[in-house]
C-alpha cells in the first residue's frame, strides 16, 4: 500500500508545489511508483508537469463521476503520474462544508489507488481550509516546506496546531514527516539563525537536506518539467535529489 504525503503550509510563496513535484520526481527515478494528486485550484502541480488540466481531474473524481483510474495522467517520466486540478476546484471547497463526512472524500476517492503506487504526494493550496482539512485526512505524513525568514516561525507554530487538531478528530495516525528548509540564502544571517532555531527545537523532525535559492527551479515549471529533466545538474536539482533519498530512507 501506496504510504501518501501531504505537502502543507498556508503561507504562499515557500517552494510547497516545487518540492512535492521535484520529490515525487526523484523518487520515481529511484525506481517507485508516485502518483502525485494536484489539490488546489490553481493547477500549478499539473503544469509543472507538463500536464493538461483537461477534464478529468481531481474534481471530478471526488465528486464521483469518474473512476479513479480514469483520472490518473502520465508524465514523461515512467514511473510517476498525476491526478491534475483545474479551477473547477475552487468550487469544491463551498460544495464540500455542506456535505457529510466532508473532510473524507479525497481519501475515500484515493482508497482504489493505494495498492497501484509506493507513494502519494498531495499537493495543497496556500490554506488551512476544507482541502487542506481533506488533504491531512488522506495523509500518512505531512511534509512541511519552511522558508528561512523570520514569519515563518510564528507561521509553523499555527500549522502544527492544526495538525494537532487533525490527529485528534480525523487521523489519530497523522505524523509529521519532516520540515525541510527551502530557498535558502546562505549569505543572510537571518536564514542562518532560522536553521538553528528550527533544528534545536524540533530536532530530528529537521531534514538534512537544504534546498538553496535557485533560479533553474523557478524556470522549470515554465517549461512543464521537474527539475531533474530540466537542469538536472543544478544546485536546485541536487538538493531535491538529496532530499528524495531522505524521504524513502524515513521509510
Amino acid at each position: 500500500m501506496a504510504k501518501t504525503f501531504v505537502f502543507v503550509n498556508q503561507k504562499g510563496g515557500v517552494g510547497k508545489t516545487t518540492s512535492a513535484i521535484n520529490i515525487g520526481a526523484y523518487i520515481a527515478l529511484a525506481g517507485k511508483k508516485v502518483l502525485l494528486v494536484d489539490f488546489d485550484s490553481q493547477g500549478n502541480m499539473s503544469s509543472g508537469v507538463g500536464v493538461s488540466l483537461d477534464k478529468p481531474t481531481v474534481y471530478e473524481l471526488i465528486a464521483g463521476d469518474v473512476e479513479a483510474e480514469k483520472a490518473v495522467k502520465h508524465t514523461m517520466i515512467k514511473s510517476l503520474d498525476v491526478i491534475s486540478a483545474s479551477l473547477d476546484l475552487s468550487g469544491a471547497a463551498i460544495e464540500l462544508v455542506e456535505q457529510e463526512r466532508r473532510e473524507y472524500f479525497l481519501k475515500e476517492a484515493l482508497e482504489p489507488l493505494k495498492s497501484k503506487y509506493d507513494y502519494i504526494l498531495i499537493d495543497c493550496p496556500p490554506s488551512l481550509g476544507i482541502l487542506t482539512l481533506n488533504g491531512l485526512v488522506a495523509a500518512d505524513e505531512v511534509l512541511v516546506p519552511m522558508q528561512c525568514e523570520y514569519f515563518a516561525l510564528e507561521g509553523i507554530t499555527l500549522l502544527l496546531q492544526g495538525v494537532q487538531k487533525v490527529q485528534k478528530t480525523h487521523n489519530p495516525d497523522l505524523v509529521i514527516g519532516g520540515i525541510f528548509f527551502t530557498m535558502y540564502d546562505s549569505r543572510t544571517r537571518l536564514a542562518q539563525d532560522v536553521v538553528l532555531q528550527v533544528k534545536s527545537y524540533f530536532k530530528d523532525i529537521v531534514f538534512n537536506t537544504i534546498v538553496p535559492r535557485n533560479i533553474r527551479l523557478s524556470e522549470a515549471p515554465s517549461h512543464g518539467l521537474p527539475i531533474c529533466k530540466y537542469d538536472p545538474e543544478c544546485a536546485g536539482a541536487k538538493s531535491y535529489e538529496k532530499l528524495a533519498q531522505e524521504v524513502i530512507a524515513r521509510g
